[in-house]
């Protein structure tokens, strides 16, 4: 059943083609059974084939309630880390198993359920952009620059987190986030696991980090204690995804409260916005700065209001000049750290471009790069390309600039900046209400952001940021489909706010009498 197009369903009981969705879900099992033999061996292999059981339970359940598998996609998505630092994870599974596994869950449903799978969700520029990076990334298990052989498996462990995750993430979302509630749904759990983020970033600074935090200090101590100042990274995988993360999440929400009329979301925006602020200070990460400084850029653009504009450029310019030119606030190492980012002469910084220097006088020989799922554990001590297998990239764009060549980040570039630039265009020109069209700039902001945060850190492939920026930028591209609705569910929620603001001065005013 459906209302104003949108299913009310989330389950796929009710659907009389779903005779083969089991068989179909039973053969993906038996795929992510194999799949986990090429990625941990035999003992991986027994550990997927005795789980079978508790996956198939899932699928059973994912019948029933698709939506609550999506959220449980989202939520496996942004803790994964946390879990196997914890150390509540089976020893063998790869860590990316769940989030395969349920995103192909989803999609299966979805072509079971031919209702909810319908061309029109998949026709923009964005897919568009993800077929050809995820085609060339397919081309690439041809590649063998390294004289290693054609190795199936290896090529698959790097081209599913370079390119597939990126179209899966597009798909599942593009599919499911198709009301305004399950919007404002997304946005709000975005929100929340911000602040348990943030929380937990507190938590370590004033109580300290437990056992297992202990250990990943110890191992990365030289990136994460830098001139004795603690980098903080919280539940993710190290400090720079973290701060990142924290900085795109911040321009995304300090845009959404701004644009937004319902005062019980401006309050939760802004102190998601505000936290999540506080939060890539304590990273230590200093790209993350011009990540934020971006996404507001972006949105001045995005936002055709001149008094927004003037008004984020002046704030802009005024905490550049803050940093810059004052010594305020140096007494705190975190804001001191942060104000190294604009010493152009900062010693991190000339490393990186001496080792990219290196990088690029091998790269002239091999075009297509070293090859995907190539690294230093299978290049040969001997082979004229192992110095280029063991050379820190730094930044995502440098890891796809190495295994894919000259030709392969090219690609990428073109393909990030159609994608972007098409869902920018559907901002401006075709989103009328303000608040949805808020959502839509700061999606485009906070993607921008993580895009720059790739570019100056290795962040952008890792948990859980393609789910939230590939999979929160495919929704602009809903916002048009879904915008009338979204209006008569604002009115809805903003009439309730008045009805409850004309109580209030009522009961107030009774009171005095």
């Amino acid at each position: 059943m459906s209302v104003n197009g949108f299913r009310t369903s989330d389950s796929l009981s009710d659907n009389p083609y779903t005779g083969g969705g089991r068989v179909i879900l039973l053969f993906l099992l038996f795929f992510l059974a194999l799949f986990s033999f090429y990625k941990a061996g035999i003992a991986g292999f027994a550990i997927a084939f005795g789980a079978v059981p508790v996956m198939a339970l899932v699928a059973a359940m994912a019948f029933k309630n698709q939506m609550f598998t999506f959220w449980t996609l989202f939520v496996a998505n942004y803790l994964v880390f946390f879990f196997t630092r914890m150390r509540w994870w089976i020893p063998g599974v790869p860590t990316s198993l769940p989030n395969e596994a349920l995103e192909m869950l989803l999609i299966a449903l979805a072509i079971i359920d031919a209702g909810i799978m319908r061309f029109e969700k998949f026709a923009n520029n964005m897919f568009l952009a993800l077929l050809i990076w995820g085609l060339y990334c397919t081309l690439e298990v041809l590649n063998d620059t390294c004289d290693l052989g054609l190795d199936f498996a290896v090529w698959y462990s790097g081209a599913r987190l370079m390119a597939f995750q990126l179209i899966y993430a597009f798909i599942v979302c593009s599919i499911y986030i198709d009301s305004p509630r399950r919007l404002i749904t997304f946005l709000r759990i975005w929100g929340v696991m911000s602040l348990f983020a943030a929380f937990w970033c507190w938590k370590q600074q004033t109580i300290g980090f437990n056992g297992p935090e202990k250990q990943f200090l110890i191992v990365a101590a030289r990136t994460h204690i830098v001139n004795g100042i603690t980098r903080y990274f919280s539940i993710f995988s190290d400090a720079a995804n973290f701060g990142i993360n924290m900085a795109a999440t911040a321009a995304l929400f300090f845009v959404m409260a701004i644009s937004t009329k319902l005062r019980r979301d401006k309050i939760f925006f802004l102190i998601v916005a505000l936290a999540c602020t506080k939060s890539f200070f304590a990273s230590g990460t200093r790209t993350a700065i011009f990540c934020l400084l971006a996404g507001f850029f972006v949105y001045v653009v995005l936002s055709k209001s001149v008094k927004t504009g003037v008004a984020l450029i002046i704030g802009g310019v005024l905490f550049v000049a803050f940093m810059m030119f004052t010594t305020i606030g140096n007494g705190n190492s975190q804001i001191r750290r942060m104000r190294s980012a604009f010493n152009p002469q900062d010693a991190s910084a000339n490393v990186r471009k001496i080792n990219q220097a290196t990088m690029a006088k091998y790269l002239q020989e091999a075009p297509w790069g070293i090859g995907i799922g190539v690294d230093y554990t299978n290049v040969p001590p001997n082979n004229k390309f192992r110095k280029l297998s063991t050379i820190p990239p730094d930044s995502e764009y440098v890891y796809i600039w190495v295994h894919t060549g000259p030709i392969g980040i090219t690609v990428f570039v073109f393909t990030t900046v159609l994608m972007w630039l098409s869902a920018c265009w559907v901002v401006f020109f075709r989103l009328k209400n303000k608040t949805v069209h808020g959502i839509g700039a700061g999606l485009c902001s906070a993607f921008l952001a993580m895009q720059l945060g790739g570019y100056g850190n290795q962040v952008l492939m890792q948990f859980p940021n393609v789910f939230l920026f590939y999979g929160g930028l495919s929704l602009v591209f809903v916002l048009p489909r879904i915008e009338a609705d979204y209006v008569a569910l604002e009115e809805e929620r903003y009439a309730q706010q008045e009805e409850r603001k004309r109580l209030k001065a009522e009961k107030k005013a009774a009171e005095r009498v």
